[in-house]
């Protein structure tokens, strides 16, 4: 098979959980520019719209969009089913969706408990439902593609003066105990399915530039980065994604990639 052909995603389709915006719509243009048809979920479905419109005209593939708030697994169950019913089958699932930090701070010691909880079931539970879920399609397929995001929270302790230095709240712990939790729930994940021809993979992203990031936490994190910079929006990712979900990663299973600009490496 030849390199475009390992990389052409034409006539599969996939799932992408929090599809609509940031980092989950980056990889969303990728895949649809592999040709790949998409289903993109938001739990708010007046923010899907927009995206699932520009990625038609912009690709020329087949979006359908669907609610879903992953927390609730008779909600993830629904999405599954319509996801597998409407083109018949279900190639590839990226976890993308997250977030969910709340009100509270960030501070351990000021952490609200229903903000933790809330956190670790977006992040975690959710993404296991819909590993369950989408899984059971693919294991009835003999085929598939799991990618979970994961983070580099899970996997280094974080040196909280950047953020309390640098005029920006600091990451939850409890977001770092979700993560951790996924990339753990990837390698037993791709142990389970291999038997039904399901590779199972995890990206860990570092930071990201975004509009709302403070400029001196920025240049912060670019100090402690062995590249000298944040991820960039529309760039860093793309590849990854594509590589995990298209054939060019047939023999490779249980992996979590790091997509850090060396930030887990630097001392």
């Amino acid at each position: 098979m030849s390199t475009p052909e390992l990389f052409n995603l034409k006539d599969k389709v996939a799932l992408i959980t929090g599809g609509s915006r940031g980092l989950g719509y980056d990889m969303a243009c990728e895949l649809a520019n592999a040709g790949c048809d998409l289903i993109i979920t938001s739990r708010f479905e007046e923010k899907l719209k927009e995206p699932a419109q520009l990625l038609r005209d912009q690709y020329g593939v087949d979006v359908l969009t669907l609610p879903l708030d992953q927390c609730h697994h008779e909600q993830v169950k629904s999405v599954a089913q319509k996801a597998q019913q409407w083109k018949g089958h279900i190639d590839i699932l990226i976890n993308n969706a997250g977030g969910g930090s709340g009100a509270s701070e960030g501070d351990l010691f000021k952490r609200g408990p229903k903000d933790m909880v809330n956190l670790i079931n977006t992040n975690l539970i959710g993404a296991l439902f819909c590993c369950q879920e989408v899984g059971k399609v693919m294991a009835a397929q003999k085929s598939g593609k799991i990618i979970n995001i994961g983070s580099i929270a899970g996997m280094v302790g974080r040196d909280r003066s950047m953020y309390r230095n640098n005029n920006k709240s600091e990451q939850p712990i409890d977001y770092a105990a979700a993560k951790a939790g996924v990339i753990g729930m990837t390698r037993d994940l791709a142990a389970y399915m291999a038997p039904y021809g399901v590779c199972v993979n995890c990206i860990s992203p570092g930071g990201f530039q975004g509009d709302s990031l403070p400029q001196e936490f920025v240049d912060a994190y670019n100090k402690a980065t062995a590249l000298g910079r944040m991820g960039k929006m529309g760039q860093d990712l793309k590849g990854t994604a594509l590589f995990l979900a298209s054939a060019a990663s047939d023999y490779i299973t249980g992996q979590n990639i790091v997509v850090d600009g060396g930030f887990t490496i630097w001392k």
